[in-house]
């Protein structure tokens, strides 16, 4: 799609108009070696609480772009108005199907940051390998672009999706999230206690940050701070809030 037929979506469809009206709620991710909150993902959701596929399943060619530009937006603002830490890193998850060109489709966040007086340099974006990416050098100058601004980029969902170690050899994030599969009952699972040592070990050469996602137990958290991760997330700690960020001291289990 050319640039000045994007430009044209994006101000056509309203991403707003939709059966399911959304908003964003927030999970923490949290730095053990570090003891405090990292940073929040915002995850999409329904006014009324309803899950991301739901809200997901309304998008479409038409609204796509207008679409992943209102939730960049909604995610700074609330940011910008209900989160006290002004350290912590604001995750937004970013369809690589959906920016043209980066310069252009980040316009609207950059305002919105500006606006809100939110510094920009606590942006991450991160985008799902489960995605299927349609052009890897378009995906790859994305990132570099982000970078290039500033931002701290990330991978999401690493070694569930469809291109795995191949995307990694093309270009590298600032930061891999391990997909809560491999996180899964990894406790009692040699395989995947092998494989995520190998990634830390990766990671480590590559200079890049690993975070495990999705973690749910104790135990599932202790092989994995013996593997060397000290990024986390998952409901261990706490689960996402409406329109709404978890402090330090509201964590299930405190990040010390």
């Amino acid at each position: 799609m050319t640039t000045s037929t994007s430009c044209e979506g994006c101000r056509a469809a309203d991403a707003t108009a939709f059966a399911i009206p959304f908003t964003m709620a927030f999970q923490p991710i949290v730095d053990l070696a570090g003891g405090r909150i990292w940073g929040y993902e915002a995850l999409v959701r329904g006014l009324g609480g309803e899950g991301a596929h739901q809200v997901l399943s309304q998008v479409n060619k038409q609204n796509r772009y207008a679409f992943d530009q209102a939730c960049r937006v909604k995610a700074v603002e609330l940011a910008a108005r209900q989160l006290g830490d002004q350290h912590s890193k604001l995750s937004i998850n970013f369809m690589p199907n959906a920016v043209y060109e980066p310069a252009a489709c980040i316009r609207a966040t950059l305002a919105a940051a500006s606006r809100m007086q939110f510094d920009t340099s606590r942006l991450m974006f991160e985008f799902t390998e489960n995605e299927n990416i349609v052009d890897v050098a378009h995906v790859q100058h994305i990132v570099e672009e982000y970078r290039r601004m500033g931002f701290t980029t990330a991978l999401d969902d690493f070694g569930a999706g469809y291109a795995g170690l191949s995307l990694l050899a093309r270009f590298q994030t600032d930061l891999i999230k391990i997909d809560m599969e491999l996180v899964r009952d990894i406790d009692s699972s040699r395989v995947k206690q092998a494989i995520v040592r190998s990634l830390v070990s990766l990671a480590r050469e590559l200079n890049i940050f690993l975070l495990a996602e999705g973690v749910e137990t104790e135990a599932e958290l202790r092989m994995l701070r013996s593997a060397g991760i000290d990024l986390f997330q998952g409901y261990y700690f706490a689960k996402p809030r409406l329109e709404a960020f978890t402090t330090l001291a509201e964590l299930t289990h405190k990040a010390a």
